[in-house]
């Protein structure tokens, strides 16, 4: 049985990601890293609350078969550029580093579609950079999960969002930013699941379209 480290595990994704963990034999046990306690109960789960600007007090902790990185924050959220690029990229690079030190085999990230490093647009520009950093870390595998904008029940309510899913859901109705539509939360979850299981090495990409076959028929 697998043991699966998660960060991100009170977002969107993440919540959806963990119920699927736990209901999952192939998974043995499954070990979260949060900023605050969760008060998710299981026995097959383990929860460290850290603070992820401090690696030193928790590297020591990333030792698994699988590593799901699904952390994020809003620019809102955060305080600005700066800080969002603190969390979505600098913490989410250091847990990766700890993780491959640490001899972890696999990882799945949780980016975005047009995440691309020379981006005029500052978030996909730091998705794109993230993939880019965390692809010379050599994992066995690499999972690069890339969704549109992601739907579903969040803790906070995030108004801009909610119109920007709608606005999207409208163009797609007129056949236009198909690769851009909403995703729900637990379909990517579950396609991070897929995903993380099998033999296949090196770097796999999966766009908005192979998610929704992925997390319906398993991997591509």
């Amino acid at each position: 049985m697998l043991n699966a480290l998660v960060i991100g595990a009170t977002g969107l994704v993440g919540r959806h990601l963990i119920e699927r963990l736990l209901a999952d034999r192939r998974f043995g046990s499954v070990v979260m890293f949060v900023r605050n306690k969760s008060g998710i109960q299981h026995d097959r789960l383990t929860e460290h609350v850290i603070d992820f600007g401090k690696p030193d007090q928790w590297q020591h902790l990333v030792k698994g078969d699988v590593l799901f990185s699904a952390l994020g924050t809003t620019r809102k959220k955060a305080g600005g550029k700066t800080q969002q690029y603190a969390v979505d990229h600098g913490y989410q690079f250091q847990f990766a580093a700890a993780a491959a030190r640490n001899g972890v085999p696999v990882c799945v990230l949780v980016s975005a579609a047009g995440a691309d490093r020379r981006s005029g647009f500052f978030y996909m520009r730091m998705k794109g950079q993230l993939e880019s950093d965390i692809k010379e870390l050599h994992f066995r595998r690499l999972v690069l999960i890339r969704p549109g904008p992601l739907k579903g029940p969040r803790k906070e309510h995030r108004i801009g969002e909610k119109i920007g899913v709608t606005i999207i859901h409208g163009l797609n109705y007129l056949g236009l930013f198909r690769k851009y539509r909403p995703i729900d939360g637990d379909t990517v979850s579950c396609a991070m699941v897929n995903a993380s299981i099998g033999e296949r090495t090196g770097v796999l990409s999966y766009a908005l379209d192979e998610l929704f076959l992925l997390a319906e028929h398993g991997a591509l």
